[in-house]
């Protein structure tokens, strides 16, 4: 491992480009800098794609963005046949902004998606156009139609997202703001990154590592598109943009 990635996207999600340094290159090629805007597969949430610029104005397609060895290194994957820049070169990374802004108004989506479904999550993957959430829900007596009314109110209500940190001891005392049933957040990094939404947070709290976007509205219009029973227990909410077509 050579060493801590700083995550400017932690600091604004915002930031569509941002400097760093090479500091490694991997035995697969990819790219490690010390400091970048692109986040890395986690989370349910797919890692960045865009391109790094060099000095001279060439530019280094970026396929994807994985975690190195461990979630304190991340690693810019070239598209094939891409070169590889030298260790000690400073690129100017440039996310697919449009492709970013999507999967920030679906991550927060989601975020709103389990405080109207406030029961334990099994499974989630968010996506451009769609993503979807699995629950612990052995029945769901719910329709489509009533929680994407529940969504849409608390879109329109215009709610402040934002982050706050709490330590590892925090966390064991308030064990119940974790919502995955199967994933826990990751220990021995520092502090726990918590994604708040609402004044004082009165709308929800929850550990998370991913971008959204600062205010509820501009996730847009959303819906659900389907409720699908996988399991005895387990409901899968499949989350979409745009209005809910009329039955």
């Amino acid at each position: 491992m050579s060493g801590q990635t700083r995550k400017a996207f932690l600091d604004d999600a915002y930031l569509s480009a941002c400097e760093g340094m090479v500091t490694a290159i991997n035995e697969r090629g990819g790219i490690v800098l010390n400091c970048t805007n692109f986040y890395a597969t986690s989370g349910g949430q797919p890692g960045d794609s865009g391109h790094l610029e060099r000095a001279d104005g060439s530019k280094i397609a970026i396929a994807t963005t994985v975690h190195g060895d461990d979630k304190s290194e991340i690693v810019l994957v070239p598209a094939e046949g891409e070169t590889v820049p030298e260790v000690g070169e400073t690129l100017t990374g440039h996310i697919d902004w449009e492709r970013r802004y999507k999967l920030m108004r679906m991550h927060t989506a989601c975020h709103l998606l389990s405080v109207v479904c406030p029961y334990p999550i099994t499974s989630a993957n968010v996506g451009e156009e769609e993503s979807r959430v699995d629950f612990d829900l052995p029945e769901a007596g719910i329709t489509k139609e009533d929680v994407t009314d529940q969504l849409m109110a608390l879109v329109k209500g215009n709610h402040p997202v934002f982050s706050q940190w709490i330590s590892e001891a925090e966390l064991d005392a308030n064990p119940d703001i974790v919502r995955s049933k199967n994933v826990r957040p990751p220990r021995g990094l520092g502090d726990i990154r918590l994604v708040c939404i609402g004044e004082n947070s009165s709308v929800d709290s929850q550990p998370c590592g991913g971008t959204h976007v600062s205010e509820t509205q501009e996730v847009g219009e959303i819906h659900i598109g389907k409720i699908e029973k996988k399991g005895k227990e387990n409901r899968r909410f499949r989350l979409r943009f745009g209005a809910l077509a009329p039955q």
